[in-house]
């Protein structure tokens, strides 16, 4: 998961305000999201076209790295949760086919 980056650039990121750091509360950095209701932000680049996530450094495939990990959303969280065990799931297949990847799951 750490390595392929198919998902951060495939799927818009929407995820509550209450994540987004606030004075000494880590969180999203709210320089890489846009409001998109009073409480709804989205990560940049998440729904240009192609997608692609602000945070996203690296050749998708190949090496990436997420520059916020530890701080990264919810939906990031909870996407694929078992594909660092090499066990994707429906979604992590459809990004990484986007990519010309081959799917994880068996």
């Amino acid at each position: 998961c750490l390595d392929c980056g198919a998902c951060c650039a495939a799927f818009r990121v929407d995820f509550h305000h209450s994540e987004l750091a606030c004075g000494d509360q880590a969180g999203v950095p709210p320089s890489l999201t846009h409001r998109l209701t009073v409480t709804l932000v989205r990560m940049k680049g998440t729904d240009e076209v192609p997608p692609r996530c602000a945070a996203l450094e690296g050749e998708v495939g190949r090496q990436v790295r997420c520059t916020i990990y530890e701080q990264r959303p919810g939906p990031c969280h909870d996407f694929a949760p078992y594909a660092t065990l090499g066990m994707g799931d429906e979604a992590c297949d459809r990004a990484r086919r986007r990519h010309g990847l081959a799917p994880l799951t068996p």
